[in-house]
């Protein structure tokens, strides 16, 4: 008798066991098995053995019912919810983080975004509550309310009286003035330097390639450090502030060289088609590709950005480019005429009438550079900005 409840025992305990493992995997082959030899166990055993057969058929209805509830457990509908939840959180963060974004864009332009800021801490609960539906909708409207705001400053704003009207580019120096494209009048900020008596370089915060947390510096401290009587704001890079910039901010993917000779991202550019300017000396060269310049470090320097906004004198981008490129907004370029470089502002412009004022004024080349936050223009003090840090920037320095 003790041999047998002991025995008895060692099968409680070795179904316990099985049951674990069973309801870990979500089968039922096993359980089963033992299940069956209880039975034969129980019905071989002597009728004074009737109280523990009892308690054995309870635990095993148990087990039967415990069963039944992973039976019941759909592992493929719970994928598809844990599936559905997961483009949730893709698509809806996506379209937060890319909310949160243009609403960045619009604190370059205007400290006057409480309302809108409101709006983003809201989505922010419903996303955190996995409100997707009307996270989503909130975001659209945001973003919609951005857009409102951004067309009423660009109708409101009002070029200064003293500005002088003037449709001829300054033949060297600092100027600001208006010019009329259309009908419609620009406001400019703009240095000339003559090539014969200006170097035009390209400096950079970081000394060799950088793909993440890479050094930046503000325009008049690369002004500063060079001795350089104006700079502007260079190529397109991914702001720290910006989420979609995490694990690779502050860093920039175009060709550049800089005043030391060093080559940036010239192996991911061999085959780029983003446009560039080299600056040779006495003269500056505009390619539409950077794949049909070599590695020549015989240059002072080179950049890379898009869009190549004027060649040849003619206006080569039309608008087709990204949706941000048709905003009006503050628009940095640097370009030539025969042999005076320019570099400047064309405020409260799309790219593409950035490129109508440049070729009014006579440019025979010119290339569009960073824009939005980063806008800055020096010349003997901020004319622009100051903006951002930035990773690198374009400077005249007297020869």
């Amino acid at each position: 008798m003790k041999s047998l409840l002991s025995w008895l025992r060692f099968l409680q305990r070795a179904i316990s066991h099985h049951v674990q493992l069973t309801l870990a995997i979500g089968g039922v082959m096993l359980v089963s098995i033992v299940a069956i030899s209880i039975i034969v166990v129980i019905q071989g055993r002597d009728s004074m053995l009737e109280v523990q057969k009892s308690q054995l058929q309870l635990m095993t209805h148990t087990l039967i019912v415990q069963l039944d509830a992973v039976r019941n457990e759909d592992q493929y509908i719970k994928n598809a919810q844990l599936s559905e939840k997961i483009q949730h959180i893709q698509t809806t963060y996506g379209q937060a983080v890319t909310a949160y974004e243009a609403l960045l864009d619009l604190r370059a332009e205007t400290s006057n975004t409480t309302a809108l800021d409101s709006q983003f801490a809201d989505i922010l609960s419903e996303l955190s509550h996995e409100q997707w539906s009307t996270a989503s909708a909130d975001v659209v409207k945001l973003r919609s309310d951005i857009a409102q705001v951004k067309t009423k400053l660009a109708a409101a704003f009002i070029i200064p009286v003293n500005v002088t009207q003037s449709n001829a580019a300054p033949s060297s120096g600092y100027s600001r003035q208006s010019v009329t494209v259309d009908g419609t009048s620009f406001l400019i900020d703009i240095v000339a330097g003559d090539l014969g008596s200006t170097k035009v370089i390209v400096d950079t915060a970081s000394d060799h390639d950088c793909d993440n947390n890479c050094p930046t510096l503000s325009l008049s401290d690369y002004v500063g450090r060079n001795g350089a009587y104006a700079g502007v704001n260079g190529s397109y890079f991914c702001p720290a502030e910006y989420p979609t910039c995490a694990g690779k901010t502050n860093s920039f993917d175009t060709l550049l060289m800089n005043k030391n000779k060093t080559y940036f991202n010239s192996s991911n550019n061999v085959y780029s088609t983003v446009p560039a300017v080299i600056f040779l000396g006495n003269s500056l060269r505009f390619v539409g590709q950077s794949l049909d310049w070599g590695r020549d470090t015989s240059p002072d320097s080179l950049i890379a950005n898009r869009p190549l906004l004027v060649s040849g004198g003619n206006v080569v981008f039309n608008g087709e480019g990204e949706p941000k490129e048709g905003n009006k907004g503050s628009r940095s370029f640097v370009a030539n005429k025969g042999t005076v470089a320019y570099i400047g502002v064309v405020h409260n412009a799309s790219v593409a009438e950035s490129a109508k004022v440049l070729k009014e004024l006579g440019m025979d080349n010119a290339l569009n550079l960073d824009d939005g936050g980063s806008t800055a223009l020096w010349s003997g003090g901020y004319k622009v900005g100051p903006g951002r840090n930035i990773p690198n920037a374009i400077l005249f320095v007297r020869k």
